[in-house]
């Protein structure tokens, strides 16, 4: 009996250091890298990260968020490009189109605006700018729950990142307290497919945003 609650303790303190432990790396990474919009270092690109639609297929109020903080460091000069990053694999759900109308509505140019529909999650995002869209430099664009773990993702793969917050209004603490907690195993998956498993996300044919820059 003795010998098997030990093993259980072992178990179970080697499962809970498996994830906690990327969430207190990646917590400690981006010390120094996360910048209020007006401090943000200028990059070519700020990438923004989808959020989810409402049914009526309009950005919810973190996505409203992440775009209008994007637009504004355009508007700023920071950035020359918006890369929108999101979700389209069914007809009538298009994160990047939503993201899009809004950047445009907030006064952003569609020239300055770039899609990708196959943003569905951090890790895709990110090997995309990199290789669909041959970015190598750029700020992201999330709440500050979300870019410890887009940092190291991007930094991880290659993609010199700095992060900017996109906390523009309090949210509620039980969302606050949700989306922490689930920042928890995502950013341990992350770590094991950035430096174990490294799958291929769907890609296609290069799309460079500066064809005839060298970044």
């Amino acid at each position: 009996m003795q010998l098997l609650l030990l093993t259980f303790i072992v178990i179970s303190g080697l499962l809970f250091s498996a994830l906690i432990i990327p969430r207190m790396v990646a917590d400690f990474n981006s010390r120094g890298q996360i910048y209020k919009i007006i401090d943000a270092p200028e990059k070519p690109v700020a990438i923004v990260f989808g959020a989810g639609l409402r049914r009526d297929g309009s950005p919810t109020s973190v996505l409203r968020d992440r775009v209008a903080s994007a637009a504004e460091l355009y508007h700023s000069g920071k950035v020359t490009k918006l890369l929108v990053s999101g979700d389209n694999r069914f007809d009538d759900y298009n994160e990047p189109g939503a993201m899009k109308a809004y950047a445009m509505e907030l006064g952003v140019p569609e020239g300055a605006i770039v899609q990708d529909f196959a943003g569905r999650r951090t890790y895709d995002t990110c090997y995309r700018a990199r290789d669909v869209f041959g970015v190598s430099d750029v700020l992201l664009v999330s709440q500050s729950f979300h870019l410890p773990r887009a940092l190291i993702t991007c930094n991880a793969l290659g993609v010199s990142a700095a992060g900017v917050s996109a906390d523009f209004r309090s949210y509620r603490r039980r969302s606050q307290i949700f989306w922490n907690i689930r920042e928890i195993p995502a950013t341990a998956v992350a770590m094991w497919e950035l430096y174990v498993t490294k799958p291929l996300p769907v890609l296609g044919d290069p799309e460079p945003i500066f064809p005839l820059e060298v970044q």
